[in-house]
């Protein structure tokens, strides 16, 4: 029996210990996109907030499902949940659907025939943004535009020298930037969403430039990188959490040899001041603008 798992829930529904993990956001898990159709006896996923993004989801686990097949999908009613019996019954099939705990949950059995999967498909793939002219993705980060945050750091970010790392790259907007200077010799880009770093690596045609699959937080830190660039993530699963930027600091500083320079950009209202404090010599405050603020951090 073949069953799939997507995302990262903070409540699992019992899945067999042979599951399938195909989420994004998990290194060297399988590809939802990758599953022969009709192949999977059931599929269980924490769907995720951003419409484009669920749908397309959506789309693949019924094209996933055998005939017959059983998809449970949950999501918190703030999140999309409310939204969820909606959504599934515009493809054509029957939902049950039950709530707790501030959570819809609904259940599908795949019917003989559904509506609608190539178009809500098509809308969710890899797509080079109008404006941007770079590839992108429904639910990577900011997928659509460029973060103000990263702005503000490419803005004030001067030529980089040595070997650096970009900390949570994304589709690669702040490598672009950091690999325009001639003196940047390598540029390890690192994001925990494997569309990011499928986008990037079509973005960014630098031989200087290595991609990387991976949780920014487990990198091994051997302390010879001459330069950091961050805008860390402050939301794990649509919740803030703030840990996750000071996880970024500590990881920066390590990745550090003594010396080098971290730039990271944060939302003003986070506290990281303490933490940049700790682990660097001297913290300088860039500039504030629209929310956000600047920080170069020297080791």
């Amino acid at each position: 029996m073949t069953t799939l798992l997507y995302g990262r829930p903070p409540v699992v529904f019992d899945p067999p210990g042979d599951a399938i993990q195909t989420s994004p956001l998990i290194p060297d898990s399988a590809a939802l996109e990758a599953q022969e159709p009709g192949s999977a006896d059931s599929i269980m996923i924490y769907a995720p907030p951003g419409v484009l993004e669920r749908r397309y989801v959506l789309a693949l686990a019924l094209k996933a499902l055998k005939v017959g097949g059983r998809l449970d999908v949950m999501a918190l009613k703030d999140k999309g949940g409310s939204r969820l019996a909606k959504e599934l019954k515009a493809f054509g099939v029957e939902v049950a659907e039950t709530a707790k705990a501030h959570h819809r949950r609904c259940i599908v059995i795949r019917p003989e025939t559904v509506e609608g999967l190539d178009e809500a498909i098509a809308a969710g793939e890899p797509q080079i943004v109008p404006g941007l002219e770079a590839w992108s993705q429904p639910g990577v980060f900011a997928w659509d535009r460029i973060d103000p945050g990263s702005a503000l750091l490419a803005e004030h970010l001067p030529a980089m020298k040595g070997e650096g790392i970009d900390l949570g790259c994304g589709y690669g907007a702040l490598s672009i930037v950091v690999l325009r200077s001639p003196a940047v010799s390598k540029l390890k880009m690192v994001d925990l969403d494997r569309r990011a770093i499928q986008a990037a690596r079509r973005n960014i045609e630098d031989d200087r430039a290595k991609v990387w699959w991976s949780d920014a937080r487990t990198l091994e830190a051997k302390g010879d990188k001459d330069f950091v660039v961050s805008n860390p993530p402050f939301h794990d699963g649509g919740a803030e959490d703030r840990r996750l930027g000071q996880a970024f600091i500590r990881k920066a500083a390590e990745l550090l040899k003594k010396g080098g320079v971290a730039w990271v950009v944060a939302n003003r209202h986070l506290p990281y001041e303490a933490e940049l404090n700790a682990a660097f010599k001297r913290v300088r405050l860039v500039a504030e603008a629209g929310g956000y603020k600047l920080f170069e951090a020297v080791k």
